[in-house]
């Protein structure tokens, strides 16, 4: 059963990840799923929504983008459809629409591309889509979302009835105002709600029969309804409310339509939902460069390569700094890791990073990961880090911890992650330092995933006699006293506690009496620790180097291989041409016999009769698809020429980069051999001295004898 308390989504910050996902969303309702998202029961329901979005990414990030834009939330209105008499706002009815268009757009997509976008394609194929839903709403609406006249015979009706109306006011307005033109004012009309009026100086107001409905602010202008266009805008209200109530009963009617298909519509609905909190997550994996690494449902096996934490690495982007990825993995024999090394030096971060993107994970969304690296599912995940002094509760920082350790001793299995950020602190450093050890093979026994990370070395000796767990290090440059926040694997770190407080500028003299005041014994493993881990890192930077450079040179004869491989593969067609064209000569040449003879004897009989022997034989070799074998031979043909001059020109240049870096190599070598040093041929048990080097040789004398040999055939004593 999932557990993944709510402290350790708290711990890991991982509402600060949702908050950016939600700034996606196109509509508040999804908004505030993002908001909640919590890691999914149900992995392979996790499995779906990564896929989805892995295939969302891939849209955005290709020529093929999903059509999916904006759409409106009307998901209260259909759940009141099964409402007796219950009527749909008009709004709502477009939106319908406009969702059925959508997927429609959604559903041609996919299916044109299927094998790009597998999960999504399935995925659509589940809803009921329903063409008489489009056909009852386009009987009532336009394009434009205006209702038809003709949506019934009585809205036409009125709506003409309206119309003549409307020009018989207006026609009489006109009439109105050029009778009483006299009395009006310089700007002649206004109007006032919806209705046009007579604008009349006051001093005239009498004289113009009709209805006043107001004056100006100052009061020299009276606005009359003149009495001439009274009945004309009295039937024109009545017609207007007419037109409401006939559109009341058009849309009550479709709304009971619509009703029987409110499964569908809510289905519909909530398709549109999830793309939308898919299309979310897609974007912001877009943003943190995320991708979709494999996962292990059954096993766990977790290899973390170049991760970054997604939080930081934005924060960092916007302020143009440079992030260090972290690489690091767990499975059946590598279950905890214990990370120690200086403070500040990243190593809760590093922690923070290993949850979240677990957590991120199981919520269904991508990661920031080199695209080599491997996931599984935990069923519980659990955390210790911060400060968790409490004056609420009145417990202290160790209180809170051991009451922490309580519940994990009694929760954690072989399907728990543990994350506890300075374990065993908050005590007497003995004291709590052996009671850490205790827990720490607890978890042990439980076959637990954990990373913990530590400054007490008991523990640090503790994990060096197990098989199944690792010491890890921050690292530290000893010369600038600068954290590298780079995490290496295998080695115990030192805490650095004197270097940084050099770094700090704390008076030598101090530190020095600090020293004196510890056992001399810690001081030396802690310097041991020190100088290991730099030793480590100095090694490491030599072998990757030297790693480039191997590989480099083993890329480019794999090239020139994989070159020699194909011209080999075509061999065999060329020995075919080659045999074509041997045969056309041959029979060129019996050709050429032929017009000799004839030229001898000039008997045409015979020359003809020769020739039609010579046409049959060779037709009998022939077989039935002949002419088809011919233009297929052609092409071949033409196809192996422009090979051979391309495989050519590759060859020339590949050959060009492995002599570059031979010679690159063998340089390297001769710089490493100097004058009389001892060497010996490789396979042989004679030593000699160096005599001299000539070009791509040495010469090695044996004493007795010179001899001269290639520099890369032998090899230093």
């Amino acid at each position: 059963m999932m557990n993944i308390p709510d402290k350790t989504l708290e711990d890991l910050e991982f509402k600060k990840v949702l908050a950016e996902v939600k700034k996606y969303a196109k509509t508040e309702r999804v908004a505030a799923v993002i908001e909640k998202l919590k890691p999914l029961e149900n992995h392979q329901a996790a499995l779906f929504r990564l896929k989805a979005t892995n295939e969302f990414l891939t849209g955005i990030q290709s020529s093929t983008p999903f059509p999916f834009s904006d759409y409106d939330d009307i998901r209260e209105e259909l759940n009141n459809l099964d409402i007796e008499n219950y009527q749909m706002p008009l709004a709502a009815f477009l939106a319908i629409r406009s969702q059925i268009l959508q997927i429609k757009d959604l559903v041609k997509f996919l299916t044109r591309f299927e094998a790009y976008f597998p999960v999504f394609f399935h995925h659509i194929q589940k809803l009921n889509l329903e063409n008489e839903i489009l056909n009852h709403i386009n009987q009532v609406f336009e394009k434009s979302g205006e209702i038809k006249n003709n949506a019934t015979p009585r809205l036409a009706q009125i709506r003409e009835g309206l119309k003549r109306t409307q020009r018989a006011l207006s026609e009489r307005f006109t009439g109105a105002m050029r009778h009483y033109n006299e009395f009006l004012d310089d700007i002649r009309e206004s109007v006032i709600d919806g209705r046009r009026v007579l604008a009349v100086a006051s001093m005239h107001r009498k004289k113009v029969p009709g209805r006043m409905v107001g004056t100006s602010k100052t009061g020299s202008i009276s606005f009359i309804e003149p009495e001439a266009v009274l009945q004309s805008q009295r039937e024109l209200d009545e017609l207007t409310e007419d037109e409401k109530n006939e559109i009341k009963v058009i849309l009550r009617e479709l709304t009971a339509l619509l009703a029987e298909y409110q499964e569908d519509l809510i289905a519909y609905q909530n398709f549109l939902f999830q793309m939308d909190l898919i299309a979310s997550q897609a974007k912001y994996a877009d943003e943190i460069q995320a991708i979709l690494p494999k996962i292990h449902l059954k096993d766990k096996k977790m290899f973390l390569r170049e991760a970054y934490h997604p939080v930081l690495w934005l924060k960092y982007k916007k302020e143009k700094k440079k992030i260090v990825p972290q690489s690091l993995g767990f499975d059946e024999n590598n279950r905890l890791l214990l990370i120690s090394g200086p403070n500040a030096g990243g190593k809760s971060i590093t922690l923070k990073t290993i949850g979240l993107l677990q957590l991120m994970l199981q919520s269904g969304m991508l990661i920031p990961v080199h695209e080599k690296s491997e996931m599984c599912f935990f069923e519980k995940i659990f955390t210790d880090i911060g400060d968790n002094q409490s004056i609420d509760n009145q417990l202290s920082t160790y209180s809170y911890r051991l009451k922490q350790m309580h519940d994990f001793l009694y929760n954690t299995n072989d399907k728990t992650l543990l994350l506890i950020d300075e374990f065993g602190t908050g005590s007497d450093p003995e004291l709590g330092g052996a009671l850490a050890e205790v827990f720490l093979e607890e978890f042990y026994s439980m076959g637990a995933f954990g990373v913990f990370t530590t400054h007490y070395t008991n523990i640090k000796v503790l994990v060096e006699q197990w098989d199944a767990a690792k010491n890890a290090s921050m690292l530290f440059d000893e010369k600038t006293l600068e954290p590298l926040f780079q995490l290496e694997v295998g080695q115990a770190g030192s805490s650095f506690t004197f270097e940084v407080a050099q770094k700090n500028k704390i008076p030598f003299r101090l530190i020095n009496r600090a020293k004196k005041k510890i056992e001399r014994n810690k001081v030396r493993l802690d310097k041991t620790i020190l100088k290991l881990q730099q030793e480590k890192f100095n090694i490491q930077k030599t072998r990757n180097e030297l790693e480039e450079l191997r590989n480099a040179s083993d890329e480019q004869k794999n090239q020139l291989e994989e070159t020699q491989d194909r011209i080999q593969s075509k061999l065999v067609d060329f020995q075919r041409l080659y045999e074509k064209e041997q045969k056309n000569i041959q029979l060129g040449k019996r050709i050429e016999e032929l017009a000799d003879n004839y030229l001898k004897n000039k008997s045409r009989k015979k020359l003809i009769g020769d020739f039609l022997k010579l046409i049959e034989t060779e037709n009998a070799k022939k077989p039935k698809n002949h002419f088809q074998e011919k233009k297929v031979e052609r092409r071949k043909q033409k196809a192996l020429k422009r090979e051979m001059q391309k495989q050519a020109e590759n060859i020339e240049e590949i050959k060009k980069k492995v002599e570059a870096v031979e010679k690159k190599q063998t340089q390297a070598k001769i710089d490493k051999i100097k004058i009389g040093k001892r060497v010996r041929i490789k396979g042989s048990s004679s030593v000699g001295t160096v005599e001299r080097v000539e070009g791509d040789s040495i010469v090695i004398n044996y004493g007795k004898f010179l001899t001269k040999i290639n520099v890369h055939e032998v090899e230093s004593i």
